[in-house]
């Protein structure tokens, strides 16, 4: 049932964003916005650290290769990975600006770019689970669980700006919450091939987890942060990135 829980929750967290299409005119409060990006922040950070990095570190040790290798090398990907894919992006978008095709391309961009981002976060939902099931990772079925919840809040807001764009370029609300709903799918998938493959090969796994760590630290780095941060009242993503990473932490340490 846990692992159940790991898998799907991420993808309900956009789904639910993407179900504000049926029920809201406005965007969401500005001050609720912000404290929830701050909290997913401070519990993708600590999840990064003590259910990613930590746990790849311990079981390079344990296969007897220099310990930091496998951290670096898989953290310097993540972040690469995601770099690329921002400015892949960014240039399609600037593409399709130059030919004037309107805010119609810009949303369909919207929805790759959301899309993209959620496969390397489904990746790191799926190495967590695998590392709490081995039980020799350093990771507990609570550190994943937490870390999967953290994902599916920052989740929210993405799912409510696929569907909300469409709906107001005349999409049917039907079809712009389906759009949304989609745009989230491929984390489960993601994870699922993730969990696959890092049981066939585990000498492997150290990899994956510092690569998810790095694809969520930029993340973190890239969007929760600057967009907890922006405008007034800018201590509420504060607060809420502390509140995350001591939740987090306390998931990860205490009750493991």
């Amino acid at each position: 049932m846990g692992g159940l829980f790991v898998l799907v929750v991420p993808f309900l967290g956009t789904a639910l964003g993407a179900a504000t299409v049926f029920f809201m005119c406005q965007a969401v409060n500005p001050k609720i916005e912000k404290s929830l990006m701050g909290f997913a922040a401070g519990v993708m950070i600590a999840a990064s650290v003590w259910s990613l990095l930590i746990p790849s570190i311990n079981m390079a040790g344990e296969q007897q290769i220099a310990a930091w290798i496998p951290a670096l090398v898989g953290f310097l990907a993540g972040v690469f990975l995601l770099l690329r894919l921002d400015r892949l992006i960014l240039r399609l978008e600037s593409e399709d600006r130059n030919r004037m095709i309107g805010n119609r391309a810009q949303n369909r961009m919207l929805v790759l770019a959301v899309t993209l981002h959620n496969l390397p976060e489904g990746m790191a939902v799926g190495v967590a689970l695998v590392g709490a099931r081995m039980g020799n990772a350093g990771m507990t079925m609570a550190g994943a669980c937490a870390l999967a919840m953290g994902i599916a809040i920052q989740n929210v807001p993405e799912g409510a700006i696929i569907s909300m764009p469409l709906r107001t370029e005349g999409m049917s609300r039907g079809m712009a919450f389906l759009n949304g709903v989609l745009s989230g799918a491929v984390e489960p998938v993601g994870a699922l091939l993730t969990v696959l493959l890092a049981e066939r090969v585990a000498v492997i796994l150290p990899y994956l987890l510092s690569f998810a760590a790095g694809a969520m630290i930029y993340v973190v780095v890239e969007e929760l942060i600057p967009e907890s941060q922006t405008g007034e009242d800018s201590k509420i993503g504060t607060v809420g990135a502390a509140a995350g990473f001591a939740l987090m932490m306390v998931l990860d340490v205490a009750l493991g």
